[in-house]
């Protein structure tokens, strides 16, 4: 799955567009490694995204295409 899509499927990022958005800007890293909106993501890889001046970690725990509000936070888990 695509990370844009998948940031806002867990509803760690609330739309898909500023998903994107915060990858241009180099907010999201994968693995240590700055992440492309387009970058494949599965199941074990560690998130990194910088809101403001806090970083905040995620595993990924699982992948769906879809899931209700409140299973998203089954997708992930914080570091």
């Amino acid at each position: 799955m695509r990370l844009d899509k998948y940031l806002k499927v867990s509803r760690i990022i609330k739309r898909r567009t500023v998903a994107k958005e915060a990858c241009e800007k180099g907010l999201v890293e994968i693995n240590g490694k700055v992440g492309k909106s387009s970058s494949e993501v599965k199941i074990g890889d560690i998130i990194e995204i910088t809101f403001g001046e806090k970083k905040v970690k995620y595993r990924i725990t699982e992948i769906r295409e879809h899931v209700l509000k409140d299973q998203a936070k089954e997708l992930y888990e914080v570091l």
